[in-house]
């Protein structure tokens, strides 16, 4: 099989479009082949070897995958050939204390596919059976590739962590990203009252057509200025927030009394300035999210196949420019989501 993959940590220089075994089952395993893989930052991190995570190289990228099985190890009886499916991202041991409380995004064991198993950057990838969930005939390979990570993260942020409330204000950091994009929706199916920020109008047009009901250009304004002005004051009851460094700081300020920050990533700063007198002053709070379970992404997506939720994808690029299309989010070119199509 073709697959991009890379020998060593660097740059995009390191993706290396080339041959590699043909991956072979295990009894409870099928093959897929991959009609689309969904690209995340993650990505980037692994490549670049910033990640923290030890990788066995060479390596093969890629934690969204969608295709059709083209081979059914001796053990699995519940899938036959062909048949459109989608493997969780993830997948856990299913026996520990979080497991069985459905927290399976804490197991202790959990697997991931294009970080600890080779991910979907390639022709092929085996997927145990019991990770596999069957793609609605309504929604496309393309779709189904880039449900999970933005829309199942975003669910459990809003829902799960934050338990955000119809009439609620929410700033949503970096509209223009896959989960920025997917939480804009969300909240708007919710009915709260949505600041959105990025760095191009275009991008904020495309979130205001979303649900989006002001919006800011961090690049031209100065965002804490600007909530401020459209709350008259107060802040927002609930900031999304995934960047780090000084946009959280100037997010736990944008906080209204009792408000909540809602986070799950930090690649513009790890160990943000924190004015604690403030924090506890407000009674405000700051929830760390890491995820989702698999309840939730079965649940997005059924919302993706009934229509009420509808993936964002700003481009489709075949599996030799990979390069290219970690290009495309590192130079923060994107709204929603990049897509390969080995």
């Amino acid at each position: 099989m073709k697959a991009n993959r890379f020998h060593e940590y660097g740059g995009l220089e390191v993706m290396r479009y080339e041959d590699a075994p043909d991956p072979v089952p295990n009894p409870d395993e099928v093959v897929i082949r991959v009609r689309a893989c969904g690209l995340n930052h993650l990505d980037l991190d692994l490549r670049d070897g910033t990640s923290r995570i030890p990788l066995e190289l060479p390596f093969i990228s890629g934690l969204e995958i969608a295709g059709e099985i083209v081979e059914l190890g001796s053990g699995v009886t519940d899938y036959r050939m062909g048949e459109r499916v989608t493997p969780t991202f993830y997948y856990s041991c299913g026996v520990c204390d979080l497991c069985r409380r459905k927290r399976e995004n804490l197991c202790p064991q959990r697997s991931m596919f294009g970080v600890f198993r080779p991910g979907g950057y390639a022709e092929l990838v085996t997927a145990p059976a019991r990770t596999l969930m069957r793609i609605p005939d309504n929604v496309s390979f393309d779709e189904a590739a880039t449900t999970q990570l933005a829309f199942g993260t975003a669910f459990h942020m809003l829902i799960t962590r934050a338990q955000v409330r119809e009439g609620e204000s929410i700033l949503i950091q970096a509209a223009g990203s896959g989960i920025g994009s997917a939480a804009i929706q969300i909240a708007a199916q919710i009915g709260l009252k949505i600041i959105a920020t990025a760095g191009s109008d275009e991008k904020l047009r495309k979130a205001e057509a979303m649900g989006a009901q002001y919006t800011i250009n961090y690049k031209r304004e100065k965002m804490l200025d600007a909530v401020m002005d459209y709350t008259d004051g107060k802040g927002v009851d609930i900031v999304f927030e995934h960047v780090g460094g000084e946009v959280f700081t100037d997010s736990v300020h944008a906080l209204a009394n009792w408000g909540r920050l809602v986070t799950c990533g930090a690649h513009a700063g790890e160990a943000p300035k924190i004015d604690v007198v403030e924090l506890f002053r407000k009674e405000a709070s700051i929830i760390g999210s890491y995820t989702c379970s698999l309840f939730e992404l079965a649940q997005v997506l059924a919302l993706v196949e009934l229509g009420k939720l509808k993936p964002v994808i700003h481009q489709t690029l075949p599996l030799a420019e990979a390069g290219q299309a970690q290009q495309i989010i590192a130079n923060r070119e994107q709204f929603g989501k990049v897509v390969l199509n080995p």
